[in-house]
């Protein structure tokens, strides 16, 4: 079985593009697969966390436990990322702390397929975000693998090994990120081909690597030199490499090769983190998943070769998708506008304070989620003034 999850892809990217996409890639999994068409979000925010851990759960962040990427526990009464687990440690890196599926509160696909096996099958989660591999893999994953730092080797965490195996370290040992910067991002197609999407140089995108425009070409070994190893995860290589990542994974753990199903779980979370640069309408994003199709292509092909056509079953989805920039909108005369948590905190702070002086009700806002400040409230509330 073979998981992916685009981060951040549009259900309408299917259509939009569809005429730049090969036969092989995204059109073979609509043409041999089924697709659900009318599908809906019944939780907030839509987010990378939240969005790998209930399509993986089957159930809500209410019930499963990941309510955002970075949430404030109530606890601690601190911000915590969803993955970050302090009783681990990085192995392959250097890096301190480590991270696991812990805050999880729930068993995942990947999960029940080991406690079905009685832990014989092999479950590998892969992606350039620790947490687009760490909450696919689940609690009982042989591994999870994620480049250190985003753009150097892939590493995984003591919460499931304490060394890599060969075939990771062999593949680490190719250094593919340094062949794909060696060549600048070019378009695919003469850019006036781009008709799905708009101009190259836009007012909506943000600049990224010391850029002076965000157009063609983009020489990343340049931008890395500028602004470092992590802008690895904005190039469309970085698809290439989970990919090739993949591959790898495949035929190092014999996946697939005996009777017990197996479950490969890969993230592709480029789309995302350049998606938020440039938008949803950018030639660039446009480019990026002409050349995912391609991914996706040579990654079913390898599969047919290593497990064979009819032995395996693959699904694809998003974890969220993409609202327009707000800008673009308000631009075209669609409302539209920006949140801003701690101003929002503030004045609701300031408005509660002209009801209950000198209480602090509010505590935090945090995923667009109230806390409230329950030392406020210590005692009978009529009596603190705080019947509400």
């Amino acid at each position: 079985m073979v998981g992916i999850i685009v981060d951040q892809m549009r259900q309408e990217y299917l259509y939009r593009y569809e005429s730049k996409f090969a036969e092989g890639g995204f059109k073979r999994l609509m043409r041999e697969g089924f697709m659900m068409k009318n599908a809906h979000y019944n939780y907030a925010p839509t987010v990378t966390g939240p969005g790998h851990a209930s399509v993986y759960t089957g159930t809500t962040p209410a019930i499963h436990g990941i309510i955002g990427n970075d949430f404030y526990d109530k606890e601690l009464k601190k911000t915590v990322y969803c993955v970050e687990d302090p009783a681990q440690r990085m192995v392959g890196s250097t890096m301190t702390g480590g991270v696991s599926a812990w805050r999880m509160l729930t068993t995942t696909v990947t999960d029940e397929l080991e406690l079905f096996t009685n832990k014989k099958a092999k479950v590998i989660g892969m992606s350039i975000k620790d947490r687009g591999a760490v909450l696919p893999a689940g609690h009982m994953a042989d591994a999870a693998y994620f480049p250190e730092g985003r753009g150097g080797n892939f590493i995984t965490s003591s919460y499931y090994r304490n060394d890599l195996p060969e075939w990771v370290t062999k593949f680490n040992a190719r250094n593919l990120p340094a062949t794909y910067i060696s060549k600048p991002w070019t378009p695919l197609l003469p850019i006036e081909q781009y008709t799905e999407s708009g101009a190259d140089d836009s007012p909506y995108e943000r600049k990224i690597g010391g850029k002076e425009k965000m157009t063609f070409p983009y020489n990343f070994a340049e931008m890395i030199a500028k602004s470092g190893g992590e802008l690895f995860a904005y190039s469309p290589y970085a698809n290439d490499y989970v990919t090739e990542f993949a591959k790898a994974a495949l035929v190092g753990e014999q996946m697939g090769k005996d009777e017990v199903s197996d479950f490969l779980a890969i993230s592709y979370s480029t789309p995302d983190i350049f998606g938020h640069a440039v938008g949803p309408r950018s030639v660039e994003l446009q480019d990026m998943y002409m050349r995912l199709d391609r991914n996706l292509e040579d990654l079913l092909k390898t599969l047919d070769k290593e497990v064979g056509i009819g032995n395996y079953t693959v699904f694809l989805s998003a974890d969220h998708a993409v609202a327009d920039v707000p800008q673009y909108l308000k631009d075209n005369k669609v409302p539209a506008g920006y949140f801003n948590e701690e101003y929002a905190t503030a004045k609701l702070n300031e408005y509660l304070a002209t009801f209950y002086p000198g209480k602090k009700l509010i505590e935090k806002i945090s995923n667009e989620q109230v806390f409230l400040n329950h030392s406020a409230f210590d005692g009978d509330a009529r009596t603190s003034g705080l019947d509400m």
